[in-house]
């Protein structure tokens, strides 16, 4: 089950839920394993010194690259929330967001997702609530702006982020009506893609919601990430939903990758 895809040096990195592991995949093909985590959702980005930083959700805990070491952990996110935790983005500052679906998956939907802020000095701080399912999130280049897709409620919510790291009350970013946007990455012009499994598709859309693109697709689409030489590559993470989270199921994850632009 791929997930978390993410372009970085040249290489597409990506978590696979199922075998508990991220792995990168080169120009040539190539795949080769980076780490391994210890529960999902796994989702991993990169401090600005260049280490990796990784969530293990089901254990709420954000582990760190630390040399000759491995994933170290350094965060412990159980006192905000005892859900599972999700998505990360790393602000250029250092700061790290991490959000958290504020439910069981077995459990009925709720809106009580969190996101929290681990701050370069160690503090963890809640920093907002109430949303329909965090999932993939982002931070604007400039460090301004972070903005989460929230699943369950058909839209992505952008947040302005304060000097010491808070986080604004929530504004709409883009709504599109009945769709379910999961992972998320910039275009390269100021708009957003957003992979959606339920609607087997790849969505990109501006602020306010039009709808600029859309790649279709034969399976669920979990995340997505725009890279190649160029940045005018879709990378996006598919599988058979719901038959991928049964361990004993067919392997249908696939990476698939288009054109864009």
């Amino acid at each position: 089950m791929g997930e978390s895809a993410r372009w970085h040096s040249g290489e597409l990195y990506f978590a696979d839920w199922i075998a508990g592991t991220i792995s990168a995949l080169d120009s040539a093909g190539n795949v080769r394993r980076v780490a391994s985590v210890p529960t999902f959702p796994i989702a991993f980005d990169w401090l600005p010194d260049g280490r990796m930083t990784v969530v293990s959700g089901a254990d709420a805990t954000v582990l760190l690259e630390v040399p000759n070491a491995g994933l170290v952990p350094v965060a412990d996110l159980r006192g905000i929330s005892e859900f599972p935790w999700n998505e990360i983005a790393v602000h250029p500052s250092g700061n790290v967001y991490v959000n958290g679906i504020g439910y069981d998956y077995s459990g009925e939907p709720a809106d009580n997702g969190v996101i929290a802020v681990i701050r370069t000095d160690g503090t963890i701080e809640k920093v907002a609530d109430g949303l329909a399912f965090p999932n993939g999130m982002l931070v604007s280049e400039d460090g301004s702006t972070l903005v989460v897709a929230e699943s369950n409620a058909g839209r992505l919510t952008s947040f302005q982020v304060r000097d010491d790291g808070g986080l604004e009350p929530g504004q709409l970013w883009a709504g599109v009506a009945g769709s379910a946007p999961d992972g998320i990455c910039w275009d390269g012009t100021g708009g957003i893609w957003f992979a959606e499994v339920p609607g087997e598709r790849c969505v990109r859309v501006d602020q306010g919601g039009t709808v600029l693109d859309t790649v279709e697709l034969e399976q669920g689409c979990f995340s997505c990430a725009a890279g190649g030489d160029d940045g005018g590559l879709l990378f996006m993470m598919t599988a058979q939903w719901p038959e991928v989270m049964d361990p004993a199921a067919e392997h249908t994850g696939r990476v698939m990758a288009q054109r864009v632009r």
